[in-house]
């Protein structure tokens, strides 16, 4: 690459990295063009990029984007996401799938530096989605209660009514 080539795609990783949550290195040695593709393929649905950039790029984007940056070493491919579990996951089952390939060195989340085994905890939370629905769940749950609860005193006042409507019939 030529050095122009070189500052060009800093600048473009520094524009992506600001904008992301999440930043995990990997190493993706050990696996073949088609796994490559597969894991690009999987990334591109989860709508998270997965680019392989020389260590020295990556550090001076990185650095460049105002984040604290972990030295790196060997091959480096740079996973950048906008929702940091979702990254983590889609990386995690890939690796399973993979024979542990490829292996997580350190990441970024927020701007603060994390190790592997931050992203492996990240990749077992649940999705937005379902803690969303959780959430939801967990607060309709009281208030369906206490329908119920008003629908059973509503229930009862009806039976009191007609009682007494049925013994004053009586009565009369």
């Amino acid at each position: 690459m030529k050095r122009a080539q070189k500052e060009q795609l800093v600048v473009d990783l520094r524009e992506k990295i600001g904008s992301a949550k999440a930043l995990y290195y990997t190493d993706f040695t050990g696996l073949n063009v088609k796994r490559m593709t597969e894991l690009r393929r999987r990334f591109r649905r989860a709508g998270v990029e997965y680019v392989v950039i020389k260590n020295t790029l990556a550090a001076r984007a990185v650095t460049e984007a105002g984040l604290d940056f972990d030295r790196l070493r060997g091959p480096t491919g740079v996973v950048i996401g906008g929702d940091a579990v979702v990254a983590a996951k889609v990386l995690a089952d890939f690796a399973k799938e993979n024979d542990q390939r490829p292996e997580v060195k350190s990441g970024l989340l927020d701007g603060k530096v994390i190790g592997a085994e931050h992203v492996k905890k990240l990749a077992s939370l649940p999705s937005r989605d379902q803690m969303l629905a959780e959430l939801g769940a967990g607060l309709q749950s009281p208030l369906a209660g206490f329908v119920g609860t008003l629908s059973g005193l509503l229930y009862m006042f009806v039976g009191a009514v007609d009682a007494l409507k049925t013994q004053r019939e009586s009565a009369a």
